[in-house]
């Protein structure tokens, strides 16, 4: 896969705006809704997932990310799903990377959940990636096990490990579980630590059906970060990327720890991005239940005009903030879409 004519100079580049002033800098594509894995409180165990017909293919996922960057995107993260277990997913990383050479782009990155990553590394830092999440919420082998349904923790390591001697730096992301991992958050934290790595924790999010309810499953950060702050000194850092993480200092580590809490704080005020599904449909909001098609106009048109203005008119409709709540009294999540298939 090469670019294109389609291809904009940086000079050209201009930035998006949403109605609330924010300028759209970050955008997120999911690559697949698949995964090679089954958290618990991401997807169901019995997934139905997308037809493969129904996917974007790869060119037409490169061309619908440079008319973002032609837009004034300047950083692209590839989710899934899990993004490396897409088809021949290195030859859209690859062809994207033409625009970090040319300056349109900042960031190339992805989030992964590691088991596909002793394979992929080096590439992934041929290509111009030079820093990636890995979702892995236990060091416990049996309670990953629990966690992913099947998934094998070595195998994640090994990878970590592999991006690392790569040359890829690797920021943990843990969504904190109730009755689960909670209690290992400073062993998870100090694990990170000692390898440089960041640690993020997430709070369970209300996206998509599982066949059990998140209230069983969610665990204020503000109750965890009350806790740490009992047995290490956290320091506010002002790290402000546009992006829901908050930072602090763990100074008895040295190292970072973010929080991202969309139900305890709505951390909209300086979203400076959107995301786009493995079908075409941009979101311009996690937590609301827009939808835009993007694959309609993509495919109308060999040049970008039409494809352009639908970006143009879904950016303007972009809410202020989230609805995320834990719905106590009917048990439903507040937004039906799952998250591997919204890119997470």
């Amino acid at each position: 896969m090469t670019g294109t004519l389609l291809d904009p100079p940086a000079s050209l580049l201009r930035p998006m705006t949403d109605p609330f002033g924010r300028t759209i800098s970050y955008l997120r594509v999911s690559v697949t809704d698949r995964c090679d894995l089954r958290c618990f409180y991401c997807m169901s165990e019995d997934m139905t997932f997308l037809p493969k017909a129904d996917l974007l293919t790869l060119e037409e996922l490169d061309r619908l990310c440079s008319a973002f960057i032609a837009k004034g995107v300047r950083k692209l993260r590839l989710t899934g799903g899990e993004p490396l277990v897409r088809r021949n997913v290195m030859s859209l990383v690859r062809s994207l990377s033409r625009h970090l050479k040319s300056g349109a782009l900042n960031e190339l990155t992805l989030t992964t959940n590691g088991s596909q990553l002793a394979r992929y590394a080096s590439e992934l830092r041929d290509a111009g990636v030079r820093r990636i999440n890995v979702s892995m919420d236990t060091l416990d082998p049996v309670k990953f096990r629990a966690i992913t349904r099947w998934g094998d923790l070595d195998k994640v390591l090994a990878g970590i490990e592999a991006a690392r001697s790569a040359g890829i730096a690797v920021k943990i992301n843990a969504v904190a579980l109730k009755n689960m991992n909670e209690d290992e958050i400073p062993a998870l934290m100090e694990w990170a630590h000692r390898q440089d790595m960041a640690l993020t924790l997430i709070e369970v999010m209300p996206m998509g059906d599982i066949g059990e309810g998140r209230i069983d499953q969610y665990v204020p950060l503000s109750l965890l970060r009350a806790q740490l702050a009992k047995q290490y000194t956290l320091t506010d850092l002002d790290d402000d990327t546009g992006g829901p993480a908050r930072y602090v200092r763990v100074d008895e580590t040295g190292g970072k720890l973010g929080f991202i809490t969309p139900m305890t704080h709505n951390f909209c005020e300086s979203c400076n991005r959107v995301r786009i599904t493995c079908t075409g449909t941009l979101h311009t909001c996690l937590g609301h239940e827009d939808a835009s098609d993007l694959r309609r106009p993509l495919r109308a048109s060999a040049d970008n005009d039409l494809l352009s203005a639908a970006i143009d008119r879904a950016i303007g409709l972009k809410p202020k903030g989230h609805d995320f709540i834990i719905d106590r009294r009917h048990n439903r999540p507040s937004v039906s879409r799952h998250m591997s298939v919204t890119g997470g």
